[in-house]
């Protein structure tokens, strides 16, 4: 589990395809280090499992469901991205629960500059707009943030300075994809009040 709370921003070193997936080789000089075989690291809102560490460098294999599902397949070395290590039990919840499980992706529509913060809009793929609500949570590129407003197939956030400077979304363009993860909350909800014997509708 994480929080949304980015603990710092990394670099793709390297990709290499493999059959059905690739191998993902970031460099994060904070989170590799400590990094141990078989734990998670968030990278860009996608729970990966660490399957070496080589200096400030780890590497994770991504299964092609999951370059399907997220934009972890667009990215190429050189690219920036939001790394957290998954949270200790006796840690604080500082975003929300943040699972690392992508529900879609969004595309960023706009940006609009304020003095002290930016108003970015992001697409949202008609399947999750019912998890959606004002001042409520998500994660976008595994940034915990908080709906300003909801409007028909899309949302806004505001970015204060520490978020527009210390992960990707201070330099994502219109047009650029981000990944999204809904409040894990809101689909128990629906799954807890749907008719015995049905499911959560996709």
């Amino acid at each position: 589990m994480f929080t949304g709370i980015v603990e710092e921003l990394g670099e793709i070193a390297a990709v290499e395809a493999l059959p059905d997936a690739a191998r993902f080789s970031v460099r994060g000089p904070a989170v590799a280090p400590g990094a141990r075989h078989g734990e998670s690291i968030s990278v860009n809102g996608v729970c990966l499992t660490v399957v070496a560490v080589e200096g400030e460098t780890f590497t994770a294999d991504v299964m092609k469901e999951t370059l399907d599902r997220s934009s972890l397949g667009a990215l190429t070395p050189g690219d920036p991205v939001n790394l957290e290590r998954a949270v200790r039990a006796d840690q604080r919840l500082g975003g929300h629960i943040v699972q690392g499980h992508v529900d879609g992706t969004g595309v960023v529509l706009a940006r609009e500059p304020a003095e002290h913060w930016e108003i970015v809009r992001v697409s949202l793929p008609a399947e999750l707009d019912r998890y959606v609500v004002e001042k409520g949570s998500i994660a976008v590129d595994g940034v915990s943030l908080t709906v300003a407003a909801v409007e028909p197939g899309a949302f806004a956030v505001s970015l204060i300075p520490t978020t527009l400077g210390l992960t990707t979304l201070g330099s994502k363009k219109p047009g650029d994809p981000v990944n999204l993860e809904v409040d894990v909350i809101a689909k128990y909800v629906e799954k807890l009040l749907a008719p015995r014997g049905q499911g959560v509708a996709s």
